[in-house]
């Protein structure tokens, strides 16, 4: 189990391929009535060194994904949302209007299903699933493991879309050049202050469905401010992948920020 947020899976399924996630089960103490507040911080100490040891573990192989990630020249970017933000549709357009011109590749994380996945395919990029069953969130194990059955590539972009959760991915670096929050009009102007270790980890913002801002009672600058407060240096851009509008400024932050071959 994952000391970090309490999910259970122990097998990430790639593409058909299982890799087994080893997970520490801890027996709880057999002593009697009067040792049990003694038993109890024993135990959360042991719970706080697994944590740590879990997350030092991830940091040593995210590390190893960014080092290949700039061996190979590519821009990886985090994804992280909550469900139903409309990644997978921003992706979906991205790939439309610059795959043509911008070498793209998707690693497309999600609990059950290969839905997600097969619409990236469909849209014209070469994507691997991950499936973390229980599991809620991608961690740089997954994802080096990933790597190894997909072509990165080069110059281009690899996008990493995260299971959707705004908690547990806030945590885990997965080698990632930027993590990238999306939040949708839809979800409400205090998501921001509802997940602050997300918004305040995310280089950019993008906030999604604007279209739909006249159906609804969030306020658009009312979400600005509470991200800006969270974070006062992240880059935010509205759009709707839905309409098209605000896409242009999105596709300019990829082409800007994407390495050049040679």
């Amino acid at each position: 189990m994952c000391s970090t947020c309490g999910c259970g899976g122990s097998h990430a399924t790639i593409d058909g391929h299982e890799h087994q996630h080893h997970t520490h089960h801890h027996a709880g103490d057999a002593h009697g009535h009067d040792d049990h507040h003694v038993g109890q911080a024993h135990g959360e100490a042991r719970l706080v060194t697994l944590e740590r040891d879990i997350l030092a573990e991830n940091d040593r192989l995210a590390a190893a994904n960014r080092a290949h990630f700039a061996e190979a020249g590519v821009l990886a970017l985090n994804l992280v949302s909550s469900p139903g933000s409309g990644k997978t549709t921003i992706l979906t357009r991205t790939i439309a209007e610059l795959s043509a011109t911008v070498p793209l590749a998707v690693i497309e994380g999600d609990q059950q299903t290969s839905n997600d996945a097969d619409r990236i395919r469909a849209a014209g990029a070469p994507a691997v699933q991950i499936n973390t069953g229980k599991g809620c969130h991608l961690d740089a194990h997954m994802v080096g493991h990933a790597c190894e059955e997909l072509a990165l590539p080069a110059g281009g972009v690899l996008f990493i879309e995260n299971v959707g959760n705004l908690v547990c991915p806030a945590d885990f670096d997965l080698g990632e050049a930027a993590k990238v929050a999306i939040v949708s009009v839809t979800e409400g102007d205090d998501k921001p202050l509802k997940y602050p270790d997300m918004f305040a980890a995310a280089r950019l913002i993008l906030v999604n469905k604007i279209d739909l801002l006249p159906h609804l009672d969030s306020d658009l600058e009312t979400l600005l401010a509470n991200a800006r407060r969270i974070n006062p240096a992240v880059d935010i851009l509205t759009l709707s992948a839905r309409s098209g509008e605000g896409m242009d400024a999105w596709f300019s932050w990829l082409k800007a920020r994407r390495p050049r071959k040679g």
